[in-house]
């Protein structure tokens, strides 16, 4: 398994149309081979900011990074650049192969 992330550092402000843009775009994901879950992350606060993360996982890198060469992806990313004025700068890609996940129903690591 494989995570995406990207952190992404809102001017205060701008933190409810940040919401609203990401709560009202089609992400383009269903569908695409080794998908399995998107979330959108609030996090702290600072004076400068609001610290977000959009957090994607995936099968494999490999299934990501053939997403990131898709129709699929551009698609989801149309656009991206217009929405500048709302970061103090570009979002921050982290990219995390996945070791250990623990589950309630099992109590063990897999």
């Amino acid at each position: 398994m494989f995570i995406a992330m990207n952190r992404f550092q809102v001017i205060p402000d701008k933190a409810p149309a940040f919401e609203e843009l990401w709560l009202s775009r089609d992400s383009h994901l269903a569908g695409v081979p080794g998908f399995v879950a998107f979330s959108m992350l609030r996090g702290p606060a600072a004076d400068d900011h609001v610290l977000y993360s959009s957090h994607t996982t995936w099968q494999s890198r490999e299934d990501f990074e053939a997403w990131t060469r898709s129709d699929a992806f551009r698609a989801a990313h149309r656009g991206a650049g217009n929405h500048a004025p709302l970061y103090l700068g570009p979002p921050r890609f982290e990219g995390f192969e996945i070791i250990q996940t623990v589950t309630p129903s099992t109590g063990a690591a897999s």
